[in-house]
């Protein structure tokens, strides 16, 4: 059985780093999206490892994990959210106590989506894959970046559904941030390989294929006892997202996911959108697509709504979900169930 929070309003964030914190010359960001939360109504509260960076991390793995397992334990948390991702969240994996772990939502995307998994698999407690707290400092939020509290405050037992979003980021300015952050120039399209509608329903698994695909062989990963002891049999739905990987890369990836199980009785695969998937000996993103859909048979979708080219569907490790994409555009309805 999967255990989803529910979120309180007005209730309190716990803000940690279990990746990279934000070096000096950024932390006026950070202090940014504090004030907009705490306009909004929350109470925030920012560990010590949010405010420090050094060689690819914000503090040691011992210290993250330390801080991380305090902040899920305290009663007056209510939700974390770490300020963004980074590179090296794996680290202090071994260091969180996963036995001890109070209900509580954790949010994010990048690379704390190895944290967002691997509870998941390991203790049934859903999960949010979406917004990072640096994405929220903006005057207001574009229509999909504002369902994260209304996807988190569904109750046991409710539906929540949310669609494709109008238009999209290409790129990165943060220079000139926009009133809402994200710089939502491009159309959005949702794509499916076999280039029909598609439909599926399974159970939702995900996460930024850069870094969750070095759970696999890890007890951190481990599919098969999740689906054994959590769940009552559903397929999965894997959503996932390519930050810098090129094509070849991509595909080794997806390769190893399928040969430790991952894949079986799989529903079908999100991919969202990526500025990387670069080709490799003109090996594009679509033919990787194109070999995953020959070899498992089931729907391909792609472009979604998902990942480092906001804005983002909120999607929920855990969630039983329906997943509809027509003539471009895309709905995706969770049962907390």
């Amino acid at each position: 059985m999967i255990y989803y929070p529910t979120l309180r309003s007005g209730g309190t964030i716990g803000v940690t780093a279990p990746s990279s914190g934000v070096p000096t010359s950024l932390h006026e960001i950070v202090k940014q999206s504090v004030s907009k939360m705490e306009e909004r109504g929350f109470t925030v509260v920012c560990g010590e490892t949010v405010w420090t960076q050094h060689k690819a991390k914000s503090s040691s793995a011992k210290k993250r994990g330390h801080e991380f397992n305090e902040m899920m334990k305290d009663q007056s948390i209510d939700f974390i959210i770490p300020p963004w991702g980074g590179e090296l969240s794996i680290e202090m994996l071994e260091y969180v106590d996963f036995k001890k772990m109070n209900k509580k939502w954790i949010l994010g995307y990048s690379d704390t989506s190895v944290l967002l998994l691997a509870i998941t698999l390991k203790t049934g407690l859903a999960a949010a894959h979406g917004t990072n707290l640096v994405d929220l400092r903006g005057d207001f939020w574009d229509e999909t970046t504002a369902k994260w509290i209304e996807v988190l405050s569904t109750r046991n037992g409710e539906s929540i559904s949310q669609y494709s979003s109008e238009k999209y980021q290409q790129k990165w300015d943060f220079e000139n941030s926009s009133p809402c952050v994200f710089h939502l120039t491009e159309q959005t399209k949702w794509k499916t390989i076999s280039g029909q509608p598609e439909q599926m329903e399974g159970r939702l698994l995900g996460g930024c294929i850069d870094v969750i695909r070095h759970l696999v062989g890890t007890p951190y990963g481990d599919v098969k006892q999740f689906r054994e002891q959590y769940t009552t049999g559903e397929p999965i739905i894997w959503f996932l997202e390519n930050g810098e990987l090129s094509t070849t890369d991509l595909r080794r990836s997806l390769v190893q996911m399928k040969l430790a199980g991952w894949f079986d009785n799989c529903a079908g695969i999100l991919f969202g959108r990526s500025e990387a998937n670069t080709p490799v000996d003109n090996y594009l993103v679509e033919d990787v697509y194109q070999d995953l859909f020959e070899e498992l048979g089931i729907p391909i979708v792609y472009d979604i709504d998902c990942g480092h080219q906001p804005p983002q569907i909120m999607f929920i490790n855990g969630a039983v979900a329906e997943v509809e994409v027509v003539e471009g555009t895309g709905k995706v309805v969770q049962w907390f169930k």
